[in-house]
C-alpha cells in the first residue's frame, strides 16, 4: 500500500522512521495502561505489571447482561488483583477466547483499492528511495461483608460479596489477600449505597514461580440487570491514560449516554450479528444481536465520574469502517502514466508527419507581361 508518508519524499520518511523507533524505545520503559471497568489492577508492593491489552465483550437481552473479559499482561510478579461492582448477584465462569477471536474478524474493517495515476516514492523511476511501509479488547463474614461465594477458576482465585459499609469491604480484600488501591472507600462508596454487590479477583498462577505473563484466559460474569451498564468509576485511581474497548452485544445499536470524563467515545462497528454455533452463539442463546464496538481514551483518569451506561441509539444505522489500499495505475502490467504519455508522443509525432505531408508550396504567381505595342 502506498501511503500519504510516501509522498512526503525520503527525508520525510526517514523523521517518520526514527519517531516511531524513539516511541517504541520509551514504550518499553513506560507500560502502557489500559482501562478495565475492574479498576486498577494492582500487583504485590514493589512489582510491576503492564496491561497490554484489555478487551471487554458485553452482552444483554433486557434483563441480563454479561460481561466477558480477558487481559495480556507482562510482569515480574505472580500475583495481582482487581474488583468488579455489579448491580445484582452474579455467577462467574471460565469463558473460551475464541469469543474475541470471533467478534474480530465480524468488525473488521472493508478494504477497499483505490488508483492513482501519476508515480509516488517507489514507483519507478523513483523506485530508489526506500518508502516505510505500513506495520503489517452467603456466608457471613462479619464487618458489613458477606461472601456468596469463592472458587478457584483456572489462575483466578474469585470471591463474590456483598457489603454494606465501603471501608469493611476494603479490609476484607485487604485481609484475604486482594490488595487494593489506597482510597478505594471513597470509589466504593456510591455502589455500597446503592446495594450493589462486587466480584473480586485475584490472579495467581497455580504454577509455583510462574509470573503472570500472556494472555490470560478470559472470565464471564452473569448477573441480572434492567440496564446495560459497563462500571467505570474505579478507573478513575488509574495514574496514566486509560483505553477502553467494548464489544456491545444487544437488541439494538447502542451508544453511551455520556462521554463520563473522557474523550467522545468512537462507533468503529455497527451491524446484525447471528451466530448459533460457535462461542458467539453459546453466549447469545443462538439469538440476533446487534453488535456496536466502541473505543475511547481517557487522558486524565481522575476525571471518570460514573460508569457507562448505553442506551439505544434513535436508528439502528450499520457502519464498517473502510481501509483504503493505494495502487498505481496500470494496464497490462503497465503504469497507466506511461501508456499514456507514449500515446501521446506517438500521436504527436504522427500528426507532425501527416502535416508536412499535406503542406502544399504555392508557386509565384507568373509575371504578366503585355505584349509588344504594334
Amino acid at each position: 500500500m502506498r501511503g500519504n508518508i510516501q509522498e512526503r519524499g525520503a527525508h520525510a520518511r526517514t523523521f517518520v522512521i526514527l519517531s516511531a523507533l524513539l516511541m517504541l524505545q520509551l514504550g518499553t520503559l513506560i507500560a502502557p495502561a489500559h482501562a478495565c471497568g475492574c479498576g486498577a489492577m494492582v500487583p504485590d508492593p514493589n512489582a510491576r505489571i503492564a496491561v497490554g491489552r484489555e478487551t471487554s465483550v458485553v452482552d444483554w437481552d433486557g434483563s441480563t447482561e454479561q460481561i466477558v473479559m480477558r487481559f495480556t499482561v507482562t510482569s515480574d510478579t505472580p500475583r495481582a488483583a482487581w474488583i468488579m461492582p455489579v448491580p445484582g448477584r452474579a455467577t462467574v465462569e471460565l469463558a473460551d477466547g475464541a469469543l474475541f477471536d470471533e467478534l474480530v474478524r465480524i468488525a473488521a474493517p472493508e478494504h477497499r483499492e483505490r488508483h492513482y495515476f501519476w508515480p509516488r516514492g517507489g514507483d519507478w523511476p523513483f523506485d530508489d528511495v526506500d518508502g516505510a511501509g505500513a506495520p503489517p479488547p452467603d456466608a457471613a463474614a462479619g464487618g458489613g461483608v458477606g461472601v456468596v461465594g469463592r472458587e478457584r477458576l483456572g489462575d483466578f482465585d474469585v470471591a463474590r460479596l456483598t457489603a454494606t459499609d465501603p471501608a469493611a469491604l476494603g479490609d476484607w480484600l485487604d485481609e484475604n489477600g486482594f490488595e487494593m488501591p489506597a482510597g478505594l472507600d471513597e470509589d466504593l462508596r456510591p455502589y455500597v449505597e446503592r446495594g450493589w454487590e462486587y466480584v473480586a479477583v485475584r490472579l495467581a498462577p497455580r504454577e509455583k514461580g510462574a509470573v503472570l505473563t500472556g494472555t490470560l484466559n478470559p472470565l464471564r460474569l452473569r448477573f441480572a440487570s434492567d440496564e446495560l451498564v459497563y462500571p467505570m468509576r474505579l478507573s478513575r485511581r488509574a495514574e496514566t491514560s486509560q483505553s477502553l474497548g467494548l464489544f456491545v452485544l444487544a437488541e439494538h445499536r447502542m451508544e453511551p449516554r455520556s462521554a463520563i470524563g473522557g474523550s467522545e467515545p468512537e462507533v468503529t462497528y455497527a451491524g446484525k450479528v447471528t451466530s448459533a454455533e460457535g462461542e458467539l452463539g453459546r453466549l447469545t442463546g443462538g439469538k440476533e444481536r446487534f453488535l456496536t464496538v466502541l473505543d475511547q481514551e481517557f487522558p486524565d483518569p481522575a476525571r471518570i465520574d460514573g460508569d457507562h451506561e448505553l442506551r439505544a441509539t434513535a436508528e439502528d444505522t450499520p457502519f464498517r469502517r473502510v481501509v483504503w489500499e493505494d495502487e498505481l495505475l496500470t494496464l497490462g502490467g503497465v503504469p497507466a502514466w506511461v501508456l499514456t504519455l507514449g500515446s501521446a508522443t506517438a500521436a504527436a509525432a504522427l500528426w507532425a508527419v501527416r502535416a508536412r505531408r499535406r503542406r502544399r508550396i504555392v508557386p509565384p504567381a507568373p509575371i504578366h507581361v503585355p505584349p509588344p505595342a504594334a
